[in-house]
This record gives structure tokens, sequence and C-alpha cells, in this order.
């Protein structure tokens, strides 16, 4: 490499033709030379500078501000996430068309674009999720399964964990207990029919209303329905006892029965064991629509909503997600999917409360969504539009949510999540948006007068079901074994089936 020919003049006023005169004396007169030195030599000594003898120099180039710094950044993510929203949807356009080869290579551009956002927020933190799900379409072979389902255990751990994260499962169970407690006025005896106990996090706030009623608390029974435990466990039993040591401890007079099934259409009436002249409530929170399925299917919803029409109940409370998730269209149904869980996704980051749990919660179910076809699908959310028709049709009438669970929900959502989310009522039903998205609806129903109460026998040996005393002896009812030959589920009553507080 050359180097750059330098040389400093000697005299730069007369080399420029420049009257010394002007030019600022930057610099103090040379001291006197050292004894004993070579007097060809001067050394600056200055000592006396200060900023005040420098000459006035030109402003500096301005800073750019870093709230421009921000906002353009932000724009460019901006413009970014777009680009990557359309890849994803002609990724799934040439999914729904068969087009293996163009599917993948706009799949290759989304990863790439998704390399240049930020993950921790915002379209690209949601968009890992569709890009992951849409591998997992493309590449996982036909006789494989793109995601394995969850083990009871861990969908009830994540549940907890979305419960804590947000507040529409709180939306939900609140606006549930609410209703039921109004149908439960002047009841003596009344008998919860929970689809999905999970960990019993609904029924504490319940317990608790009825022991403060007027007049004193009811007789309460509450069957939970939920999946047969490992091996070696008892998961029913167990949300059982607590909740009965919670009633127990408020003087409520309480009777807990498990039954263990893997879907709903395994329960048939006589196992939820309905006595004469009880008041009975049916909970579903987010597990109608799994009993969905495509038109050329035959969906168990109908076999599920005449069993709950032939308890007679004074209430039927349904909570389910307000999206469309069920259209026969992969494209459609990949686009809705995509605004529905960016919605909920940016609703978790405003509150700061997001887990990974609780992203692992809806990571599940877009999952399910866009990887699994027919029988497979489990989340086939759909509108509450269409929830009206379908119960009307099963001989339920919908009974309106009062101005009471507008308000009290309202100042529940307001408390758990502050600005951002609001709540709705429309026609007697209540919905949780989020800057003016309904997200999740709640409605409730009852038997038409029209529809009878079904007789069908109660069976005393169910292979489904099995009591627990609450000195925690076996009951008579307790299904230790099959005598059917059928599999036995492993049914659970936690806390006694008969036992009385």
């Amino acid at each position: 490499m050359g180097t750059f020919p330098f040389q400093w003049p000697m005299d730069p006023a007369s080399s420029a033709g420049i009257d010394a005169s002007f030019l600022p004396s930057l610099l103090p007169p040379p001291a006197a030379p050292a004894a004993g030195s070579d007097d060809s030599v001067s050394y600056y000594g200055a000592p006396q500078m200060h900023p005040a003898s420098l000459p006035d120099l030109a402003a500096p180039f301005p800073s750019r501000d870093a709230a421009a710094d921000l906002a353009m950044r932000r724009a460019e993510e901006e413009v970014a996430g777009i680009r990557l929203v359309h890849l994803l949807m002609s990724c799934a356009g040439a999914v729904e068309a068969g087009d293996h080869a163009l599917a993948s290579a706009q799949l290759a551009d989304a990863n790439a674009s998704l390399a240049a956002l930020s993950t921790a927020s915002g379209i690209g933190r949601v968009a890992v999720h569709f890009t992951d799900a849409l591998s997992r379409r493309l590449f996982f072979s036909p006789t494989s399964t793109p995601q394995p389902p969850a083990a009871a255990t861990d969908a009830a751990f994540l549940y907890h964990h979305f419960y804590e994260a947000c507040p529409y499962l709180k939306f939900a169970h609140f606006t549930a207990n609410q209703a039921i407690l109004e149908a439960f006025h002047g009841c003596d005896a009344v008998h919860v029919v929970d689809f999905s106990i999970m960990q019993g996090l609904q029924w504490p706030a319940l317990i608790q209303a009825l022991a403060l009623r007027p007049g004193g608390p009811p007789f309460l029974r509450i069957t939970g329905i939920g999946p047969p435990s490992p091996p070696g466990r008892d998961d029913l039993r167990d949300v059982g006892l607590r909740l009965a040591d919670l009633a127990r401890s408020v003087r409520v007079r309480f009777s807990f029965r498990g039954v263990a099934a893997n879907t709903l259409d395994e329960v048939q009436p006589w196992m939820l064991q309905v006595s004469p002249g009880e008041a009975v409530a049916v909970n579903s929170v987010l597990q109608l629509h799994r009993l969905l399925a495509d038109h050329h299917h035959h969906a168990p919803i109908d076999a599920v909503l005449d069993c709950v029409a032939s308890l007679n109940p004074k209430i039927l409370t349904v909570v389910e997600q307000e999206a469309d998730h069920n259209k026969p269209g992969f494209l459609d149904r990949f686009t809705e999917a995509l605004f529905y869980y960016s919605a909920v996704f940016d609703s978790l980051d405003a509150s700061g409360t997001a887990s990974p749990m609780a992203e692992a919660y809806l990571q599940r179910e877009i999952c399910d969504i866009v990887c699994n076809d027919g029988p497979a699908r489990a989340e086939r959310h759909e509108p509450l539009s269409r929830w009206r028709d379908r119960l009307a049709r099963a001989g339920l009438t919908a009974v309106p949510l009062g101005p009471s669970a507008l308000r009290q929900a309202r100042m529940l959502v307001g408390l758990a999540s502050g600005e951002g989310h609001s709540v709705e009522e429309a026609d007697g039903c209540l919905t949780l948006g989020w800057h003016g998205r309904p997200l999740f609806s709640a409605s409730a129903w009852q038997a038409s007068p029209a529809v009878a109460v079904d007789g069908e026998e109660d069976n005393p040996h169910n292979s489904n079901t099995s009591n627990v005393s609450s000195s925690g002896g076996d009951s008579n009812n307790s299904a230790g074994s099959s005598s059917n030959g059928k599999s036995r589920s492993s049914g659970v009553v936690g806390a006694a089936g008969n036992m009385f507080l």
C-alpha cells in the first residue's frame, strides 16, 4: 500500500499567501531554550492556555433525537412486519393449493424476514409460532403427529399459567359464577356440572359467595369432568379434597363427584347422578368448540347438547373464544387465527404479565389450528352468532346476563389488566375484547319448557366414576373394577360422593 505524501509547511501564512496578522494566535511564543540544549529546537509549554484563548469553532453537527430514532425503527419494523404477514398468508395459500414447493419457498422468505424483526413483542413474537406451525405442517410426514396431544397434567399446568397471566379466564369464571349464583337464588339443593374441572380454579369464589347468601348457604354438589389421571395419581380426587376443605372452612355443606372421560361425548346423563329436586347448573368454559367437526364428519356436539337439555338445567353457562377458526378453507382459517392471536399476544405484552408457560398454552392452540385437519383438529372456535343458532336448535333458551354482571365484569377486568381491555354487552351476552376486537364471549342458557326431563336409569355401578368418602374410605359407588369388560377411565370422586360438611 502506498503512503499519502504529507508535509507541514514551515510557514503556513506565507505559503498560503495570507497575512499572518489575520491568523489567530493559537500558541504562545516559544519558551527560551534550556541551558545546554540545542538552540535550534524550541519546546512549547503552555500552562497559560485556557478555553477562552481558543478561536470560535463551528457548532458540532446536531445529534439525531432519540425519539426520532425510535420512531424510525418502529416504522421500519412495521413495514417488515407487514411484509412478513403477507409472506405467511402467501405460504398458507400455497398450502391450500397443494403447491409444496411454493409454500416452502414462501416459508423460507418468511423465516428470513423474521430474522430481521424483534421476536420479543409485536408481530415478530406471534409470527414465530405461526412459522413454526407451518413448518410442522409442511415437513412432517403424513404418518407422524405434527403436535403431540398435551398430557392432562401438562394441559392443567399451562391452563393455570394462562389464568394467572391475563384476564380472559378470570372473566370467564366470574361471569359464569355470577349467572349460576343468580340462577340458584332461593334453592336449597344445588348441583354444578363442570365440563372441565381442571384444577378447580373456578369454584372457590362460588363456594364463598354461597356461604354469604342471605338465609344461609344451600347444599352444594359439584360434579367435575376431567381426563383420566396417570398411573399412581388421582387428580380429580385431589381437586375435590381441596374444594371440600374450603367448603368446610366456610360452613357450606358440600359434595364432590369426579367423572373421568377423555371426551365429553363419553359422558352419559346417568353418570352425573342428578337428584330429583336439586337445581342444576352446567358449566362449559372453552370446551364446546372441541365437539365440532368438519361438515362431512359426524359432530358429537349434538349428542352432548341433548344430554345437557335432558338434565333440565336452570342455567347453562358457555364461554368461548370469539373467533372463527372452523372455516373449511385453510387460508381463511389461517388468516383469522393470525389476526386473532396477534391481538391476544398484544394484550399480553401490554399487561406485562406474560410468561413462557402462558405463551405455550396459546402455542398449542395455534399449532392445532394450523397443523391438523379432520378429526385430529380440536380447536374449532366459532363466533357467538353461530353458537346462538346451535344452542337454540338444541332446545335451549338464552338467559340475559344482567347489568350487575356487566358492571362487575368491567370492574374485574379493569383491576386485573388496566387499559386496553373492555367488556361489552350485546343481546344479553358479554364479550371481552382488546382495543375493540372481541376475543371471548360469555352467554347463559336454560332448558326450554318443552324439553322433557330425561328419565334414564341412575346406574350405581358406573365404570367411569368412583366415590371417596370424607374419611377416605370407598363408598358403595366405588368403581375399582369394570364389570362389563370395558376399559375403565379411572373416574374419581374427590372429597366424597356423600360428604356433608
